[in-house]
């Protein structure tokens, strides 16, 4: 297993029930559990919309501006998924944004606008300029997806690591295997996608807390029987 894809395949094979992502905004209340199965559902659908609908081809660029949410493990999965390079900073030949950002790349021609609503829905007024609503597009999507040009092992996966190294990096992390990780860190940031990515490889779940209020971080941690955490981002 040399590939974000062929990890995820292999945990749909082991263990498609368990809790893989968590999320929690301790502003709003939101909670969102996403099981491998219903992770792996989500990564096809995102997938497909990046092929299908924006052109998205192995070896592009896929620029991802998203605040703390569950969408960014599941974009950073879709990309993968694909063959694309995830990039944080500056444009990408696909851009993905959150409702804060809209008016920044309303005129990208590939960009795709997330309102961060519960349940993944719609923007209450479509975004502005080209963007398109992912809350809209994605659901007629297909829950399979099987890429004509799948990633390899040397496909760069975020800047200038490569899927390989994306994997073996997870492996040989601080984290302890079957970890259930509370983290505040952004997963769609250069510094925060371990949180998400060394827990999925390593057999582990992440907990991730958008808002994180450190007057409710220990009961959370406690009810969500996390075993390693950090509020720093």
């Amino acid at each position: 297993m040399t590939t974000f894809p062929a990890v995820l395949t292999d945990l749909l094979r082991r263990e498609p029930g368990r809790p893989l992502v968590t999320f929690y905004d301790d502003a709003t209340g939101e909670r969102v559990e996403l099981s491998v199965t219903t992770y792996a559902n989500w990564v096809a659908k995102t997938a497909s919309l990046l092929v299908e609908e924006f052109d998205a081809e192995r070896g592009e660029t896929l620029r991802l501006d998203l605040p703390t949410h569950w969408l960014g493990p599941v974009f950073l999965g879709a990309a993968w998924t694909v063959g694309l390079r995830v990039v944080f900073e500056g444009a990408g030949d696909v851009v993905v944004c959150g409702p804060d950002t809209v008016d920044d790349w309303s005129a990208h021609p590939r960009g795709i606008a997330c309102s961060l609503r519960p349940l993944g829905v719609r923007f209450a007024e479509p975004p502005p300029g080209r963007l398109r609503d992912f809350g809209v597009e994605v659901w007629s999507q297909p829950d399979a997806f099987v890429p004509w040009d799948p990633p390899g092992d040397t496909d760069l996966a975020i800047d200038d690591l490569t899927q390989a190294e994306l994997v073996d990096r997870a492996r040989s992390g601080p984290q302890q295997d079957g970890v259930r990780l509370m983290a505040a860190a952004n997963p769609a940031s250069p510094t925060g996608f371990a949180a998400f990515v060394e827990p999925c490889v390593r057999g582990g779940s992440t907990i991730l807390v958008a808002h994180a209020n450190p007057l409710t971080w220990a009961t959370t941690f406690k009810n969500e029987r996390a075993t390693a955490g950090s509020l720093s981002v």
